[in-house]
């Protein structure tokens, strides 16, 4: 008997594996042919490969519930659906596992030291976009003798030791000779069917009336899990027979598409567009809308992109806006165009199949509005940033790094849209504002590739965003102690906010220049920087920026062999401390604005 995932298992073993409530259907030989392939002492990575729709995400998932107790370790799922950059794959690993990227240490050797004594199963799941990032499993699993890869993914990976496993359509009943409806239920299709089709109507069962058309009904999609899923959910507003008679229509390209197409175009996009047809006006123009999220959305995400440019003001408009999110919300859930997920903070959270979204973006292009949507998903994520910018220094930072980490996905997508559109300094403002998350996080690298990109096509006037993302890009720098770089970038950021009159922008290039004197030696150097940094924080009263300087100061001095400086500056240190309620988050909130105010408000 199949032992399977329940809440005291995960408790034994580590795992943020979700598996659906609804039962997997019609899978029974894949399930026991992968759980032994998995199994096999020479076997390290199984790939589910298969048209999109297939079903392989939700076949893996099982799979990896029922194999939890084999792994000591743990099971983890890495959702690679969102991300096109293959050199952020492992990331996304690090991310699932908890392995940050540090200072003195590359993530893949990190990820390498984590994993090498563990026994643990990995499940990468859409790795088909991401497939130059390929030869990195390979890496791990060669020097990590407890760790198995499952993956899936629409190509297969071509690497040593893969064993390839093709994901089949659910069984088709024979048209010819269909059995009685007993019978015919237990075909795997039409159970699927069956099980979403009560879903929606809890009256609807499968009877010798209905039996021949559910079966042509089924035969018409290929049994694929999710156009079986999504005609399911037209049998709120359409009969059986109504139904079909739509699919004879539309799905032709089935069985005589052109062969050049991509797999996903020959099977899903005329279900997609059906279903998307049938939806009202403004629930369609809703989904177009929704194609920038990436990873998932929150309803008051969604609500900024409802409502039409010009519209946007007023307590009458923005009633009505929330009014029609809700309702198309709840018409694309109605359709399975959007689906509810988990969310870390129990705010509810929505969700696009990736299939479906790309359908959405193709939606959004033709509209005509792509660019005005991706700029006011871009200005969403930077209002979000800032608001959780001021956090970065007291209790509350925690709180807004599960969200942020929640909404990564999401912010990749908006600085990859503003760069694409040439919407240089919405870039410019993200990414300045993303530095402090980078930084905590240990996405180093990535903050750092980011800032680059930016740069290079960022217009190089001065600004107080410029000098904020320079900072920002010396800090990250100094992180991995790349010093030669960061005092680039940091002199670079003095000389701007300097320019413009800008203190705390000022004070803080001049603590991060402090701090790298401080690691090259230049003890002396160190102490002129913090007590010039000292001073601008003195002046314009900045709590957090006088405590962190004395902090610094008193290190300087220490490393310098002055005992009583360093003493003094310390104990004022610990007094400010104390008065702040022993933290010197406030302080910040007190910094000048970022000069992207501007930009966040346009439409």
């Amino acid at each position: 008997m199949v032992r399977r995932w329940t809440a005291a298992t995960e408790r034994r073993h580590p795992t943020n594996l979700l598996v659906p409530r609804d039962p997997l259907i019609g899978r029974e030989d894949e399930l026991d042919a992968l759980r032994r392939l998995v199994r096999r002492a020479d076997v390290g990575l199984v790939t589910l490969t298969g048209a999109g729709g297939i079903g392989k995400t939700r076949l893996a998932l099982q799979v990896a519930a029922d194999l939890l107790d084999d792994f000591p370790d743990g099971v983890h799922v890495v959702s690679l659906a969102a991300i096109r950059n293959p050199e952020l794959v492992a990331s996304a690993i690090g991310q699932a596992l908890g392995v940050n990227e540090t200072g003195d240490q590359p993530l893949m050797a990190s990820l390498r030291a984590f994993l090498h004594d563990r026994q643990l199963l990995l499940l990468l799941d859409n790795m088909e976009q991401v497939l130059e990032s390929a030869p990195l499993v390979t890496s791990l699993l060669s020097s990590c003798p407890g760790l198995k890869v499952l993956a899936t993914s629409r190509i297969v990976m071509h690497l040593s030791g893969e064993h390839e496993f093709p994901v089949p359509p659910l069984a088709l009943p024979n048209l010819q000779q269909l059995p009685q409806v007993q019978a015919l239920s237990q075909s795997a299709s039409i159970a699927l069917f069956v099980q979403r089709a009560q879903a929606i109507q809890r009256s609807f069962s499968l009877s010798a009336a209905n039996a021949s058309i559910i079966a042509e009904i089924c035969v018409r999609l290929d049994g694929l899990p999710l156009t079986l899923e999504l005609a399911a959910a037209r049998l709120r507003v359409l009969s059986p027979a109504d139904l079909l008679a739509r699919l004879t229509n539309r799905l032709t390209i089935l069985t005589g598409g052109p062969r050049d197409l991509p797999a996903r175009q020959q099977t899903l996009r005329d279900t997609i567009d059906w279903s998307y047809d049938l939806l009202p006006s403004e629930a369609q123009r809703l989904f177009r809308r929704l194609a920038p999220f990436a990873g998932g959305f929150t309803f008051a995400a969604a609500e900024t992109l409802v409502a039409d440019p010009g519209n946007l003001a007023g307590t009458s408009s923005r009633r009505s806006t929330s009014i029609a999110a809700l309702e198309g919300i709840s018409s694309l859930i109605d359709n399975s165009l959007v689906q509810p997920v988990a969310s870390v903070d129990n705010e509810p959270r929505f969700t696009m199949l990736e299939t479906i979204r790309e359908y959405a973006i193709e939606r959004l292009e033709e509209s005509g509005e792509a660019g005005a949507i991706r700029r006011r998903h871009a200005r969403h994520y930077l209002e979000l940033i800032e608001t959780t910018e001021p956090a970065f220094f007291n209790r509350e930072w925690p709180v807004w790094l599960r969200r942020l980490e929640q909404e990564h996905d999401n912010l990749r997508a908006a600085l990859q849209s503003t760069l694409s559109g040439g919407e240089t300094e919405l870039a410019l403002c993200l990414a300045g504002a993303l530095v402090w998350f980078w930084y905590d996080r240990g996405h180093l690298s990535e903050g750092r590739r980011w800032l680059a990109t930016v740069f290079a096509q960022a217009v190089t006037a001065p600004s107080v965003a410029r000098a904020k993302a320079l900072i920002g890009a010396g800090s990250l720098a100094h992180r991995q102690y790349d010093l030669d770089r960061a005092v680039e970038h940091l002199d670079e950021g003095l000389r701007l906010s300097r320019e413009l009159g800008d203190d705390w922008s000022s004070a803080l290039a001049l603590i991060n220049l402090g701090l790298v004197a401080h690691d090259q030696g230049d003890y002396a150097r160190a102490r002129e920087l913090h007590e010039e940094s000292l001073g601008l924080c003195r002046a314009s009263g900045n709590a957090w920026g006088i405590g962190i300087s004395l902090s610094n100061l008193g290190w300087a001095a220490l490393f310098s062999g002055d005992l009583g400086g360093a003493r003094s500056v310390t104990e004022e240190a610990l007094v400010l401390r104390r008065q702040l309620g022993d933290t010197l988050g406030n302080g910040y909130k007190l910094r000048t604005r970022n000069g992207c105010q501007g930009i966040k408000d346009g439409h």
